[in-house]
């Protein structure tokens, strides 16, 4: 495993040895034990978002779009009527489950480099009063766009309506407190900024809120409703659940506490961005977001103007150096992502800047009016 890539992706993501030795016992899915884990884990996640008094803390098998797509079934009412907005992917991919759910919504677009405002929120509440509920994707990981989810939130909380919040590249980095931002339900996963691995979202839906969700949902796996109560009353899951991948959590969970927790951790990869703004600046490689707005989870950069760069070529030279990229994911401009999470450090980010320049400068890849090739 010491020869394994190091994943500069959004999740899954590098994760540490002792995370990945977790998963090496087997775990009894009624079994006393591993319920116990299951608590602590929920327990602990609560205390991130000090959300232990307002809020659930329900887990489910499967990706964070699991649990995304399990959170508006369950919690948005049949009647219900969802403000979806969207600057990239994910908030597109959460209309759509609105849409496939058969829930009523309606969306608001802003480009992939512009922040949706509150000033924009408080005008689409004030003009359509059958909205319910507002969704909100955090930090969109198509770009790794930050969203103004505090001054989002005030609004949608002073209309009277309900926030959704995919949390999903931002849970665990940066800081929510349940206690000053007011939503209705947070969706992450284990395999993000916890350092996890990938096969468990969880949602933490306000008390208040399941309570009233009994019925609500089309499905029997992804009722949140039903998945809680069952758990509430037995320690246990209702289905067969991600043993191994609850223990890494646990295990994961452990070693977030010892590094110093949501703070230590948003300096990391803090750290982790900034090294890697500055090393790709260096060779002549534009981030796609101002500094304003990026969030240090993942970085998306304009990919070289020059006819001899090929993503697949670049990608698979970087690989062999020792590190995984991840693809752009804009419809207009050529890009490509590095992710700043995971079990790394700024050592290692400019480990894989220096790769990238190699790289280019093997392919002779011009960026800007340097050839790196001469320049390095």
């Amino acid at each position: 495993m010491s020869n394994a890539p190091i994943l500069l992706t959004p999740g899954p993501l590098t994760t540490s040895l002792r995370t990945r030795q977790a998963m090496l016992v087997d775990w009894g899915s009624w079994d006393r034990d591993f319920n116990q884990l299951t608590a602590s884990v929920c327990e602990q996640l609560l205390a991130i978002l000090d959300a232990s008094a307002s809020h659930h803390c329900v887990p489910l098998q499967g990706s964070g779009t699991f649990a995304v797509e399990a959170a508006i079934g369950t919690l948005v009412p049949r009647g219900g009527k969802v403000l979806v907005l969207i600057n990239g992917a994910y908030g597109q991919r959460l209309a759509k489950i609105c849409k496939v759910l058969g829930r009523r919504y309606s969306t608001f677009e802003t480009a992939e480099d512009q922040p949706t405002t509150a000033a924009d929120v408080e005008r689409l509440l004030t003009a359509d009063a059958e909205l319910t509920h507002v969704a909100l994707i955090h930090c969109e990981t198509s770009t790794g766009i930050l969203n103004p989810l505090k001054a989002i939130a005030d609004v949608v909380h002073s209309h009277g309506k309900r926030l959704i919040i995919d949390a999903m590249s931002s849970f665990g980095a940066l800081p929510i407190d349940a206690r000053e931002v007011p939503f209705e339900a947070l969706i992450a996963a284990s395999g993000k900024c916890l350092e996890g691995v990938p096969g468990m979202g969880f949602v933490f839906a306000e008390k208040t809120a399941l309570a009233a969700a009994e019925g609500n949902s089309q499905s029997l796996a992804m009722d949140l409703y039903d998945q809680h109560a069952y758990m509430a009353k037995t320690g246990q899951w209702r289905f067969t659940p991600p043993t191994h991948v609850v223990a890494a959590l646990h295990e994961a969970l452990k070693q977030y506490t010892e590094e110093g927790g949501l703070q230590a951790r948003h300096q990391r990869y803090a750290d982790n961005c900034r090294t890697l703004l500055n090393g790709m600046a260096a060779i002549g490689l534009r981030s796609f977001l101002p500094a304003a707005i990026q969030a240090p989870i993942i970085v998306t950069f304009h990919a070289p103007d020059d006819p001899r760069y090929r993503f697949q070529d670049f990608y698979e030279r970087v690989k062999a150096k020792g590190f995984i990229l991840y693809p752009g994911k804009l419809t207009q401009v050529e890009t490509f992502r590095v992710g700043c999470i995971g079990a790394v450090g700024a050592q290692g980010m400019q480990a894989a800047v220096d790769a990238v320049a190699q790289v280019l400068r093997e392919m002779q890849v011009h960026t800007g009016t340097q050839l790196l090739s001469e320049a390095l």
